[in-house]
């Protein structure tokens, strides 16, 4: 054989294997490092999966799971989907993984996995598959974490993009959400921050979001103060009279698709015995968001910007 035949076929072996990467980031206040680039990537639930949609990472996902289990999917992401396989509806197992061999799984504590569960980095380890967790949930392990901000979507989309090998895309994603973000704020920081709250459906007890969950800095973000705030918690129950107490002026409620979703919600409210005295339900003064919207994902921006629009009217 020629030196010329040789060259492209060790250029072509080079190609075909997987790219060195030596990198590695922060998982919930434990390094986690790759020596090569993941190639076999499974994502659980909407809001990470639609942070791998926004760095282009379809080509290496070779399945999602905790989608239609629970949700109504968009156009939008049925078209981004494509022909990615679901390997579970709800929670995986570890077996429902294996079957596509992943070198990642994406997904967090309370978002495909539970502590002293069946799938958790530690039962993942020994089949070769690393986990990168979800900021948000690493309160659920380690309560020393700090409140909410965006950076909980920001730096996870700029983790996943360093270990993906594709930090340009994520860092000029994260520019682009925080220039929106900015202009949003100029709008409303000279006004007054109206009481919000949010519901995540009609319960005994309000399910809601605490100072730990993103949709405490989309609230502050959007010029409003989220009067469950102080709770020691991401998303957790708090109670009626509570909630009622505090006067919220402004609701955010859970609209999951089904029914008639957030506006069964509010109907909930309005017959509700100490909730319907509130200002907010008086006044009929709410928004619906879907799920992805408040869990942290690409969608919190827009969202946050429908939560300003909707709460600050005369600015807009």
């Amino acid at each position: 054989m020629t030196p010329s035949r040789i060259a492209p076929l060790m250029l072509c072996a080079f190609a075909a294997s997987p790219a060195l990467a030596d990198v590695t980031v922060d998982n919930c206040g434990t390094p986690l490092s790759f020596a090569e680039t993941p190639e076999r990537l499974v994502v659980h639930d909407m809001n990470m999966t639609e942070m791998a949609f926004a760095l282009g990472l379809q080509d290496r996902i070779v399945g999602l799971t905790g989608i239609t289990g629970w949700y109504k999917t968009s156009p939008t992401f049925d078209a981004e989907r494509g022909d990615i396989p679901e390997l579970a509806p709800k929670y995986p197992t570890v077996e429902n993984l294996l079957t596509v061999e992943p070198d990642l799984f994406f997904a967090g504590w309370y978002y495909g996995m539970k502590p002293g569960g069946d799938v958790t980095p530690d039962t993942l380890a020994p089949f070769g598959i690393q986990t990168m967790v979800l900021t948000e949930s690493c309160v659920h392990l380690h309560d020393d974490r700090p409140g909410a901000s965006m950076d909980l979507l920001f730096d996870d989309v700029l983790r996943l993009g360093k270990v993906m090998d594709v930090t340009e895309t994520a860092e000029a994603l994260v520019a682009g959400w925080k220039k929106q973000l900015a202009a949003i704020e100029s709008k409303t920081d000279d006004v007054a921050a109206p009481r919000v709250f949010l519901l995540d459906g009609p319960a005994d007890a309000p399910f809601t979001a605490g100072k730990f969950a993103i949709p405490d800095a989309m609230i502050t973000a959007a010029g409003g103060a989220n009067v469950t705030g102080d709770m020691e918690t991401s998303w957790g129950r708090s109670s009626w009279e509570a909630v009622a107490a505090a006067n919220p002026e402004f609701l955010i409620l859970l609209d999951y698709q089904t029914g008639n979703g957030a506006e069964d919600t509010f109907q909930f409210l309005k017959d509700h015995p100490v909730m319907s005295t509130t200002d907010a339900v008086r006044n009929e003064a709410w928004i619906g968001l879907r799920y992805e919207e408040l869990t942290p994902g690409p969608a919190n921006i827009a969202a946050i910007e429908k939560i300003a629009r909707a709460m600050h009217p005369g600015l807009f």
